[in-house]
């Protein structure tokens, strides 16, 4: 059953992050009124300043991809921001999503939230089967719950609210925090940084073993748009690739990518996390929606758009 979106008014908190940006664009495409926010404009974790937004401005469509996001080290460092800010801003959003007549509302949880000894390739009936990777509990925990939230509004009230669990993400407007980061954003910067100082080598972050899959945030931001339109249950539905790659034949891609030409050394005392974590994504295949960027291509991409901001 199709939902059509022409027309509406697309809410999109967050619209200068990653995935918030990467929506933008992609909702140049379609026929719809974009109502943009950033954390400047709007506090959600303000319960006033939500209400009084969707009061004035009246949402038909929101997607949800605004959160507190960050790597290992930023998640065992402040778990306390990690749980609390991200309930926070869910709570606000979907719940006065339903007082104010939302049409229909896209939640985005996070491939971390599955426990963290999945069977492979992990499917979505695996959420809460058993304990989560305890490095990043705290913002997995805020997921589910998010999840659970809508979950909730669709049997009480029958609020057309829906959730995705998206893979690990890349691209432009990343977050380059030199101790906070994700992997790809983690080593672009390294792998350029010794590539203009002529270092040597590059350090990698844990053992170099564990497999991660990645997708590229347009293509994400595509499945979300794709989902709106085609999507409306319960369940939230995994979007990746289905494809996984070990981080230290990720970091010899950058490498490629970066032109560095040094050795990649691995510092076993960092915490490699969970070991592998492919996702399932046979469901969203099924409803006709499959990733267009390769990661070589994807990464690309990545660098160029790095490198302009370097320029800027």
């Amino acid at each position: 059953m199709q939902f059509s979106i022409d027309n509406a008014k697309i809410w999109v908190p967050g619209a200068n992050g990653m995935v918030g940006s990467a929506l933008l664009r992609r909702l140049k495409k379609e026929n719809v009124e974009v109502l943009a926010t950033t954390r400047n404009d709007l506090d959600l974790r303000d319960t006033n300043e939500v209400n009084l937004f969707y009061k004035n401005a009246r949402p038909d469509l929101v997607i949800l991809a605004a959160a507190k996001v960050g790597g290992i080290h930023a998640n065992n460092t402040y778990p306390a921001d990690f749980i609390g800010d991200n309930l926070q801003i869910q709570n606000n959003v979907i719940v006065r999503a339903k007082k104010h007549g939302v049409k229909k509302l896209l939640f985005l949880g996070s491939s971390c939230s599955y426990p963290k000894n999945c069977s492979q390739p992990i499917k979505e009936e695996y959420l809460l089967n058993g304990p989560l990777e305890p490095t990043n509990e705290w913002y997995a925990i805020a997921k589910i719950a998010g999840i659970k939230l809508c979950q909730a509004y669709r049997k009480q009230y029958e609020c057309d609210f829906i959730s995705a669990m998206p893979t690990n993400l890349y691209g432009p407007m990343d977050s380059f925090h030199p101790e906070d980061s994700h992997v790809p954003a983690a080593l672009l910067s390294r792998f350029h940084d010794a590539c203009k100082k002529g270092q040597k080598s590059v350090t990698v972050w844990g053992t170099g073993k564990p497999l991660r899959e990645f997708l590229h945030v347009d293509d994400l931001a595509d499945a979300c748009v794709f989902l709106l339109k085609n999507y409306s249950d319960a369940p939230a539905l995994n979007i990746g690739t289905g494809e996984d790659i070990s981080i230290g034949d990720f970091a010899k891609l950058i490498k490629t990518t970066v032109g560095f030409s040094g050795d990649i050394e691995f510092d076993t005392s960092r915490p490699d996390g969970t070991f592998r974590k492919r996702l399932d994504v046979s469901k969203i295949h099924a409803l006709g929606w499959r990733h267009r960027i390769d990661l070589e291509s994807g990464l690309k991409l990545y660098y160029q758009w790095y490198l302009e901001g370097m320029m800027k």
